[in-house]
């Protein structure tokens, strides 16, 4: 590989493009890897983990007000957003500065500027210089999709959110995955007047009915108003801030408006025309098992590709990169029962296969779901509820999928996902000896087949 500057030059260091650098470095690869804005990508820099941090400060108001049941008086609580969104930044900047630490420490040139691809084994950087590469890795994940209507420049994104000012009184939230309503649940619980737009009949797409219906109510409860079958054809500038117009003749204002309408991958003027890397219709990069394009020398992992959008997946398809490519060590990454979550308020935990997708399959299928009310509640006097739902093939026992929405359903779901990947059938979940009280015990105590009424 002498003929090359470099053997691996990655573009984009988020979690996928760090872990793919670090492991070629690793197994004895000249690695140089470029960022035009900060290290450690969407998730670390604008995604899950401030995502969850305001999450858990969302969450408060309710603790403030569940104490009284057990006894505790607390005082009038007040809430900063600078504050909040501060100590925010303050955890992301640490994070950012430990993913550098770990690139420089495995020997990895960081270039700190926008790299385009300018041949099969060439990259472009902002200064003008070119870095020739035996393999060229394309890992700059996704952007948040803009809208197409009126007055769309005038609302906010993901992004934004995570800077705004000042916590909006009240806000629009137009969109019905993830992001949409894990940020409904942010702003409701800091006390933000919240409307939920969704053009569909039901929010999260592709989850089991169950938790669907589950998370709306739950939703509801903590004051976010649900408009569903609707969509938005405008935004105008208003006094107030912004009015928003939908097709079903409704008008409402609101300081801001955020769009969470999905993602698309990141692959604007990054020059793939010059080397004819093939892309799918919404323009993600194509790639096969290996992660590689139609061209032998680049490949892609994480987001840009399109495949699973999971942060997790994209730092497994990077280190599988590596290990294939440059560890003489072919991995392929198994995309199969990989657990989500979705942290609203109720949070949701998932692995696995829904009701509908298993009965799709052919075949009997038995379906246990209990949904009851959590400990905690029966002294804090809060209407909430738990729903867990397991999955069974009738034929052999094996446990489908597991689907949980309630408090700590992440965290539970993360260790049912290990019996579920392992094959675990509902006769050993039932020969596992229960730990009381939790909830998560109720995974091993449904005995009863549930069937509709």
């Amino acid at each position: 590989m002498a003929e090359y500057d470099v053997d691996l030059f990655v573009i984009g260091a988020g979690s996928g493009g760090v872990r793919a650098a670090r492991i070629a470095a690793q197994h004895g690869a000249k690695v140089a890897i470029a960022e035009e804005y900060r290290i450690g990508g969407t998730c670390v820099i604008r995604g899950c983990v401030p995502k969850k941090l305001l999450v858990y400060a969302s969450r408060f108001a309710e603790e403030f007000e569940d104490a009284a049941g057990f006894g505790w008086t607390v005082p009038e609580p007040t809430f900063s957003w600078p504050a909040l969104i501060a100590a925010k930044d303050r955890e992301i900047a640490r994070l950012s500065a430990i993913y550098e630490a770990n690139l420089v420490k495995a020997g990895v040139a960081i270039h700190r500027q926008r790299a385009t691809i300018a041949g099969e084994n060439a990259v472009a950087l902002a200064d003008g210089a070119t870095v020739t590469a035996g393999t060229i890795l394309i890992a700059t994940g996704g952007a948040p999709a803009k809208g197409v209507f009126p007055g769309a420049e005038l609302a906010i994104s993901s992004n934004e959110a995570f800077d705004l000012p000042a916590l909006p009184a009240s806000i629009v939230i137009v969109g019905g995955g993830y992001i949409a309503i894990e940020f409904a649940g942010v702003f409701a619980g800091l006390g933000s007047r919240v409307t939920l737009i969704h053009r569909g009949a039901k929010l999260l797409r592709g989850f089991d009915e169950d938790v669907r219906d589950e998370v709306a109510a739950g939703l509801a409860k903590r004051g976010v108003e649900l408009v569903f079958e609707d969509e938005i054809v405008g935004i105008e500038a208003v006094e107030s801030g912004r009015r928003v117009l939908t097709s079903a003749g409704r008008a409402i204002e609101a300081e801001q408006v955020m769009l969470a309408i999905g993602r698309g991958a990141l692959v604007d003027n990054l020059g793939l025309d010059a080397t004819h890397v093939m892309r799918d219709h919404s323009g993600a990069v194509m790639v096969d098992v290996t992660a590689r394009t139609n061209v032998p020398s680049i490949y892609a992992v994480g987001d840009v590709t399109n495949r699973v959008n999971l942060t997790p997946v994209a730092i497994r398809e990077g280190h599988a990169f590596a290990d294939t490519v440059f560890g003489n060590a072919p991995t392929l990454v198994d995309y199969a029962d990989i657990p989500t979550a979705v942290f609203a308020t109720p949070e949701v935990g998932v692995v696995g296969l829904t009701e509908a997708e298993a009965r799709d399959r052919g075949g009997e299928v038995d379906i246990y779901k209990a949904r009851f009310r959590p400990m905690k509640a029966t002294l804090s006097g809060r209407d909430e509820k738990v729903l867990m739902k397991i999955v069974v093939d009738a034929a052999t026992d094996r446990v489908l999928g597991v689907h949980i929405v309630g408090e700590a359903a992440a965290e539970m779901i993360q260790l049912a996902a290990v019996a579920v990947k392992m094959g675990a059938t509902k006769a050993q979940f039932d020969a596992t000896v229960a730990l009381h009280p939790t909830a998560a015990e109720e995974l091993v105590t449904l005995r009863t087949k549930w069937s509709p009424s």
